[in-house]
């Protein structure tokens, strides 16, 4: 039997902090307001000339340092993102160049913000195939770049950044011990950018209308997380054969602290098993599960031996999650 075991992490996120007082523009106490609703009280923007595959390559190669691999061993790289720096080639692509994985194919996943958990998933069955030792998982994202910044209810929830993990073939019963992925193409509206393709190209019109810009339907998703993600625990657990409450961790998708406020009393899980970062980071949707395990693993709060349950959600609709055992 082959795993798909954790070799290597990183994580970078842009210079500049945009705290909340940034938005007083939009409502009063933008502070206040944003925090009491979010958990959040700043995040990252990139900056003008910095790209996603810019944050990408940085964490790429922070953790081919980290792992001490040299990026000719890498069979494939996998970026993770759904604001890629343009329509096409794939940042992938740019990344595989910048860094010099002169023996990796590489291309895009999109899959919103359930990018990262999307990309492991196929990662870790190229590598159960027996065809591939080490594959690159990057999740990065932009979202500065795509927001409409007269929409209070959207525009202060994401920032930018990019997560890396390293996966790498063993006999051993560690690494990614289980997963799950799923999508409801009946709720592709909730979450898009309605200009941005070939349904409705881009045009000055769209661009006075806004279109070309981030939509969300906030209240519905937050209905369909607290929905999905109670399912992806108890299912991942189920598995196993062991209770939500014998996980060490969980790293949820960064999105809202009222989320997963719910969804510890749902499930009667100490909320402190949950690691979060969105109050420094906000949602930086297909980056936020990478950044928060490289923290983690680095700051010795996950350790050897430990299972971590790891998820995501976003526009598709999609949803997923992981079992991990370092």
């Amino acid at each position: 039997m082959i795993y798909s075991q954790v070799l290597a992490t990183g994580s970078g996120i842009p210079e500049r902090v945009v705290p909340n007082d940034f938005f007083n523009y939009l409502v009063e106490d933008a502070d206040k307001w944003i925090f009491s609703r979010t958990g959040m009280r700043e995040r990252r923007f990139a900056g003008p000339d910095e790209s996603t595959s810019d944050l990408a390559t940085i964490v790429a190669r922070n953790a081919l340092e980290y792992g001490n691999i040299d990026p000719a061993e890498l069979d494939c790289i996998i970026v993770g993102t759904s604001t890629a720096d343009m329509i096409l080639p794939s940042a992938a692509c740019m990344v595989q160049k910048n860094i010099g994985a002169v023996n990796a194919f590489a291309f895009d996943m999109n899959a919103v913000c359930s990018s990262y958990v999307y990309a492991v998933e196929i990662a870790d069955n190229f590598i159960r195939s027996g065809k591939y030792k080490k594959v690159m998982v990057i999740g990065a994202d932009t979202y500065s770049k795509i927001l409409d910044f007269q929409d209070q209810t959207t525009c202060p929830l994401f920032g930018d950044g990019a997560g890396a993990v390293i996966l790498g073939a063993t006999g051993e019963r560690k690494g990614i011990l289980h997963s799950i992925i799923k999508s409801d193409g009946n709720g592709w509206e909730l979450i898009q950018v309605p200009s941005s393709g070939s349904r409705k190209p881009i045009t000055n019109e769209t661009i006075t209308l806004r279109e070309n810009t981030f939509k969300m339907e906030g209240k519905k998703v937050f209905i369909f997380a607290t929905d999905v993600i109670p399912q992806i625990i108890e299912e991942l657990t189920a598995k196993e054969g062991i209770t939500p409450e014998q996980l060490d961790h969980i790293i949820p998708h960064q999105a809202n602290v009222r989320i997963i406020d719910f969804i510890s009393k749902k499930l009667g899980i100490s909320k402190d098993k949950f690691l979060l970062n969105l109050d420094r980071y906000g949602n930086t949707a297909a980056a936020s599960v990478g950044i928060a395990m490289d923290e983690n693993i680095r700051n010795g709060v996950i350790k050897p031996g430990d299972l971590v349950l790891m998820m995501g959600f976003g526009g598709g609709l999609s949803w997923g999650g992981l079992l991990i055992k370092f």
